[in-house]
């Protein structure tokens, strides 16, 4: 522990997992103090077993701190008994490697990777002693950036925020800390609104202070337009087009404690067009672009290298649509087997082809297998452009029965757009069907079925962006029925809590006046609402309520093609016009194929990013 870490032995002695908060760890970088560099906090607002599993932040660490001019430390969400500790001792936040009060910092960047996470940024921000709203930070202040997925409705947070990125970092990244450094080494000429207007002129960057938001008397947005010159009227995302000439996470930080990803994480590459049209992810990272095998097989030598690890995970929207899985597999076990190395898929494909792959990289012990039928019925499987049918799983599952595997794990959504109680019935039937295929191949009984089953939450940039979410009663009821249907013991139930799927509804399709809602809600005490344990339902409404704001009129809402909507300035590149044909297509149950294997469908991507899709992939 440095002899200038805040936090003294006999409060680590009393809090969980203190070696959450002492750094040190691997690989972790210290550099020397010096007023031209760039201090760069890069923080995740959860727990650090979660923060340190972000690939994204493990990656932008590496690049940071690969600039002669920058240094990227890290700062995660305190546990509740490290806050309590925190706030009596009047300890501030500080980073793990240098201990440096955030406050002392030049820039903090949270990465929003789930909207119940907001609570959490303005507790940071507070226990850093930062002022939460960006409107009233001054010029000693560090500047505040989100990025992520939730970055593509920015809006509930825009209160707190001074700049957004959009899209793939690594190179806007760098781009930022250049200019922060040039605007530093010039004396800060015009303050922070003279860097802002500096970082508005990159693509992909959105500073929510230069624009303007009009509102119709019905409580729509009616449109968000630039008030400066410098501000762009549609904000484009970023996107890598070459991922092997970028830099990659082979020197990621070794923690001290079990992390949710405590191994190898191998990008094989990013970007998915099969097309599920419940899928936020699968618009915002397209286009598809691989990376080559050579260029994989050097990462993993070097993390093997850097970091001890035996294990490798295979970590891509998709990983079995890589067009060179097989091979790339077996070649990872051929080439690291003498180092005792093993190779993971964290999810399947629901066809034969993936039971071979999953044959290959469990030669050792067959764990259970996952796969992702999502709805019960062939009709509502349609309506989402699932692409699988029920004798592709009835296929995979056979054969995984047939190699040895009993352990079978189904994930559904319930309140998906058409979706009616006959479907909920098919998800019990679905699972039912599963466990009677085991003892009709073996002879006997002895499956474990577990079906988990989350709330469908519509996301913007998505062809259900317009869908009004199911009521919380209506999710309730559903899942009252669902578990009437499952009698077999041999199959077990999970849901999630339908009132915090309605939240995260409330603020995915929400505008800026969410912001005052957040503020009061964290005021009452809301932080961790991802959290089962901590999420208090009652703060939220009573929040709303104090606030004069209808949750329901941005979660259970189904808008119309013409309004426009909250994110409307912030583009992932792909038509309005294509998710619109996809929302029709969805009421007509009508199936969209994959443009990597059909004819392209023009979402636009390629012609708005000005992507070469004869580059994609290696076949």
């Amino acid at each position: 522990m440095s002899s200038l870490d805040p936090v003294s032995p006999g409060i680590l002695s009393r809090v969980m997992k203190p070696a959450r908060y002492t750094g040190h760890e691997w690989n972790s970088v210290s550099k020397a103090p010096d007023e031209y560099v760039v201090n760069f906090v890069l923080a995740m607002p959860d727990v650090y077993e979660v923060g340190m599993s972000n690939l994204g932040l493990k990656i932008l660490y590496e690049v940071l701190n690969n600039r002669p001019d920058t240094f990227a430390e890290r700062v995660y969400a305190p546990w509740v008994d490290m806050e309590a500790e925190m706030r009596t001792a009047g300890i501030k936040l500080h980073t793990l490697e240098s201990k440096r009060p955030v406050d002392q910092c030049d820039i903090i960047g949270f990465s929003l990777q789930y909207e119940l996470s907001y609570s959490n940024v303005l507790n940071m921000l507070d226990l850093a002693g930062i002022r939460l709203l960006a409107a009233e930070r001054d010029e000693s202040q560090p500047l505040v950036v989100c990025g992520g997925p939730c970055a593509f409705n920015a809006e509930p947070m825009t209160d707190f925020v001074d700049f957004f990125i959009l899209g793939e970092a690594e190179e806007v990244i760098a781009e930022v800390a250049a200019a922060i450094a040039e605007w530093k080494q010039a004396g800060r000429p015009g303050g922070k609104t003279g860097i802002l207007k500096r970082l508005a002129g990159l693509q992909g960057i959105y500073v929510p202070r230069f624009y303007e938001v009009d509102y119709q008397a019905d409580g729509a947005v009616e449109a968000i337009k630039p008030l400066i010159p410098e501000a762009k009227a549609v904000i484009v995302k970023r996107v890598i087009q070459e991922l092997d000439q970028i830099t990659f996470a082979t020197k990621p930080i070794v923690p001290f404690i079990e992390i949710v990803h405590d191994r190898i994480m191998l990008e094989l590459f990013r970007g998915c067009t099969r097309g599920c049209r419940f899928c936020q992810a699968g618009v915002i990272y397209r286009p598809v672009r691989e990376r080559k095998l050579e260029t994989l097989f050097n990462h993993v030598q070097q993390l093997i290298d850097n970091t001890g690890y035996n294990e490798i995970s295979l970590v891509s929207l998709s990983s079995a649509d890589y067009s060179c899985l097989s091979h790339l597999i077996t070649e990872l076990i051929e080439r690291f087997k003498e180092q005792g190395v093993s190779v993971s898929l964290p999810s399947l494909r629901i066809d034969s082809f993936s039971i071979d792959l999953a044959k290959q990289v469990q030669q050792v012990r067959k764990s259970g297998l996952t796969f992702a039928p999502e709805a019960g019925t062939q009709r509502l499987r349609d309506v989402i452009n699932k692409g699988v049918t029920e004798e592709n799983l009835t296929e995979a599952v056979s054969a995984a029965f047939k190699s040895g595997w009993s352990t079978i794990k189904l994930y559904f959504m319930i309140g998906l757009p058409t979706e009616t109680d006959e479907d909920i019935a098919g998800i019990a039937a679905l699972a039912q069907r599963v466990a009677d295929l085991y003892k009709q191949l073996k002879g006997r009984k002895g499956a474990k079925v577990t079906v988990s089953v989350s709330s469908f939450v519509p996301k913007p940039h998505t062809a259900f962006e317009w869908f009004g979410q199911n009521p919380v009663e209506e999710l309730e009821r559903k899942q009252k029925l669902l578990r009437s249907l499952i009698k077999d013991r041999s199959i077990s139930l999970s849901w999630h809590d339908a009132r915090t799927s309605f939240l995260e509804g409330v603020f995915a399709r929400g505008d800026r006046r969410l912001g005052k809602v957040l503020l009061r809600a964290w005021q009452n005490g809301a932080r961790f609402d991802g959290w089962s344990e901590h999420f208090n339902y009652a703060v939220w409404m009573e929040a709303f309520a104090a606030e004069g704001i209808d949750p329901v009129f941005y979660a259970n809402r189904e808008r119309v093609l013409q309004e426009y909507l909250p994110w409307e300035h912030l583009s992932a590149g792909v038509d309005k016009s294509f998710l619109a044909r996809e929302w029709q297509a969805a009421k007509d149950a009508a199936f969209t194929p994959d443009c990597r294997h059909e004819n392209c469908m023009a979402c636009g991507v390629c012609q708005e990013l000005e992507v070469n899709v004869v580059d994609w992939g290696q076949a």
